[in-house]
């Protein structure tokens, strides 16, 4: 299997693993049709573990390897991944600012002011957050295509490639239902809340081909990009889901998003370990 994936183009395996996201986001807003409601400890955990894996996975699979590329280019290493992840950071925060949105439990819509409805705003908040996921499996499949041309070792790479995309996978699927089933709340149907729940993934397959597209036209660029994606996801996990797991947070379950958090976090470091 691995050697079959290795025969591939490089865009075709971003396609693969941006696909595979976008699946896994749509499983989870299928529980839209099982659940009418997500008590407050649950989405806490959930929020709590998907914070868990962005923050581990922008460590151990886009930073760290963006110091070793930086390294191999004769570059100053802790330089470019600072760059890379204030410029990360500093892009989402652009669009956060420009873009029209408003997110679950806020009233005020942020950005350009218009007459789109709430649920619209809604959707378009959740699908301006999952960019940097399809940007994060983009860039490290783009890898493969650079450790290729420098003679490196490429299972190593398409490995540590596969474990960004499972890891993003499995936080995605409960991030789907944290989705899908709070628009249910707001008063859309089922069907609907599915259908935006999944839809605002499909951003992840397109961002996905582009990242490994410019790391693959653009070589020298790839620890710069890797440490993009990395302040991309920093960005939404301390700037959205951290904040709303704890505000979702009980007196009672007031640790719900911590153990979720570290869960998750432990679950991508050993993906990214054991695989990459």
């Amino acid at each position: 299997m691995i050697d079959w994936l290795l025969t591939q183009p490089i865009w075709l395996l971003a396609l693969y693993g941006g696909l595979f996201i976008w699946g896994a986001t749509a499983l989870g807003a299928a529980s839209v049709f099982f659940f009418k409601k997500m008590n407050n400890e649950l989405y806490a955990l959930m929020l709590g573990f998907a914070s868990g894996i962005m923050i581990a996975a922008s460590i151990w699979s886009l930073i760290i390897p963006a110091l070793e590329f930086a390294e191999e280019q004769n570059l100053i290493p802790w330089l470019v991944a600072g760059i890379g992840v204030l410029a990360g950071v500093g892009f989402l925060y652009v669009f956060d600012k420009i873009l029209p949105h408003v997110h679950f439990g806020d009233n005020e819509p942020e950005g350009i002011k218009t007459g789109w409805s709430r649920i619209r705003l809604l959707i378009f908040s959740i699908t301006l957050h999952n960019i940097p996921e399809g940007l994060a499996v983009g860039v490290a499949v783009g890898a493969i295509g650079t450790v290729a041309k420098i003679g490196g070792d490429v299972h190593a790479a398409l490995l540590a490639a596969i474990a960004v995309t499972i890891g993003i996978g499995i936080q995605d699927i409960p991030e789907g239902a944290a989705v899908s089933i709070p628009l249910r709340q707001e008063g859309v149907s089922r069907s609907r809340a599915f259908f935006y729940g999944q839809a605002s993934a499909i951003v992840e397959p397109i961002f996905a081909i582009i990242g490994a597209l410019l790391v693959q036209l653009m070589t020298a660029i790839l620890p710069y990009a890797l440490a993009f994606a990395a302040g991309a996801m920093i960005f939404v996990v301390v700037e959205e889901l951290i904040p709303e797991a704890r505000n979702r947070s009980t007196a009672t379950g007031a640790h719900y998003s911590t153990w979720g958090f570290a869960v998750g976090f432990v679950i991508m470091m050993i993906l990214d370990v054991a695989l990459g």
